[in-house]
């Protein structure tokens, strides 16, 4: 993977954004993507294939037929295969999948992966009924108003009552702090500019079920977010078209993915399991063991979803995973840095564009790119994992980068 861009991730929180003011529209952020990456690789000629990530579109903006906005970046794209894939939050894993299968298969060279989701366009209470696509519809009618946010909430009262409450809401309001400090360095952040004091202590703000659900605060949440992030995905051969050096790149040496019965609820649910499938299928391919990683991007769409995470990855047993992040081992001096740009509560979850913002973040930090959100990579840690996370843990995305 070569060649990565992020937009800004606008929301709440954002000095651009303003409920009642124009904004960038969705063929905005897939432009200013693509136009990126292409900048860096020699233009859009050497492109073979496209594909774009988007989630519901056809719901948020009223726009489908999405991966005809290709030829809108660049008119060099016009004719050039392009698809778009579609897997709820894990979309843009599926996109990176999707790219990787294509190299793979030897049908293209250079495939261009844009992952994009404008969701500031509709209110909260109908956000919430868009988003529930996502897991089962028909759950929808006796489902929590805050569709999701009640899914985790459920998996946090059962962690709760399986592990104690104390620690892991102590590991929650941890969470949340290192996730909001990592994304003050990163100037495409949503809480970039968040200046709170006191993050611990605010994280640990009694839940309200009468205003939200009944174990989670809005800052166990990840944010509402608009916009796009593309990275280019390429052969040995395509690497040399491209004019790139290998040590500006980063290698895939592992992919796994997994689903779940989307009708389904889970077999257990204080553990992501189809999570911890897809990570040790990642793992296995590449050959190596979770103690290899200098670095992961977990899907955190809730601090109780992290907890889960770190446990699904075998980095802490079941119900130990609080203990590991109180510990200082997830935060950028830890011994596995999380999510060194925010992650989905800090950085925004675009959810379209999450997975292949994950991608973009790991080819940053291994190629030192990272800025003031760099971490050092040991010599003998040279890999990376992204971990997308689809539904209720139901479709899962896990990929295994190595430093070149």
């Amino acid at each position: 993977m070569i060649a990565g861009y992020n937009t800004i991730s606008m929301g709440t929180g954002r000095s651009e954004f303003h409920p009642k003011k124009p904004r960038p529209g969705l063929e905005d952020y897939i432009k200013e993507a693509g136009e990126n990456v292409l900048s860096q690789i020699g233009g859009a000629k050497n492109v073979d294939e496209c594909v774009i990530a988007n989630f519901i579109a056809s719901r948020y903006n009223k726009q489908a037929n999405l991966a005809a906005f290709f030829p809108y970046i660049d008119p060099n794209l016009t004719y050039k295969p392009c698809i778009r894939v579609e897997g709820a939050c894990a979309t843009g894993g599926l996109g990176l999948a999707t790219g990787i299968k294509s190299i793979l298969a030897e049908t293209a060279d250079v495939v261009l992966v844009v992952g994009v989701e404008v969701q500031n366009s509709v209110k909260a209470v109908y956000g919430a009924d868009i988003l529930a696509a996502a897991g089962w519809y028909k759950e929808r009618k006796d489902g929590h108003a805050h569709f999701f946010p009640g899914k985790f909430s459920d998996r946090a009262g059962a962690y709760f009552e399986k592990y104690g409450r104390g620690k892991t809401r102590k590991a929650m309001a941890r969470w949340y702090t290192n996730a909001i400090e990592n994304a003050r360095l990163c100037p495409t952040a949503q809480e970039f500019e968040n200046s709170q004091k006191n993050l611990e202590q605010l994280a640990l703000t009694e839940p309200n079920p009468n205003m939200f659900v009944d174990h989670l605060n809005v800052y166990d949440c990840s944010k509402v977010s608009d916009g796009a992030s593309g990275i280019a995905i390429v052969s040995e051969e395509g690497l040399k078209r491209c004019g790139i050096s290998k040590k500006d790149a980063i290698e895939v040496v592992g992919l796994g993915q997994a689903e779940y019965d989307l009708t389904k609820a889970p077999d257990d649910p204080v553990r992501l399991t189809t999570t911890d499938l897809a990570v040790k299928k990642a793992l296995e391919m590449a050959g190596i063991n979770h103690q290899k990683l200098a670095t992961v991007e977990c899907h955190d769409c809730f601090t109780i979803a992290a907890i889960m995470a770190v446990e699904a990855m075998g980095f802490a047993k079941p119900g130990e995973g609080s203990d590991f992040i109180l510990e200082g081992h997830t935060s950028r001096e830890g011994k596995i840095p999380f999510n060194t740009t925010g992650g989905l509560i800090g950085w925004g979850h675009p959810t379209g564009a999450t997975g292949v913002h994950q991608a973009v973040t790991i080819w940053e930090q291994l190629t030192q790119r990272a800025g003031q959100s760099q971490i050092k990579i040991p010599t003998a840690r040279p890999y990376a994992l992204s971990v997308n996370m689809g539904g209720d843990d139901k479709t899962l995305v896990s990929i295994v980068y190595k430093k070149c």
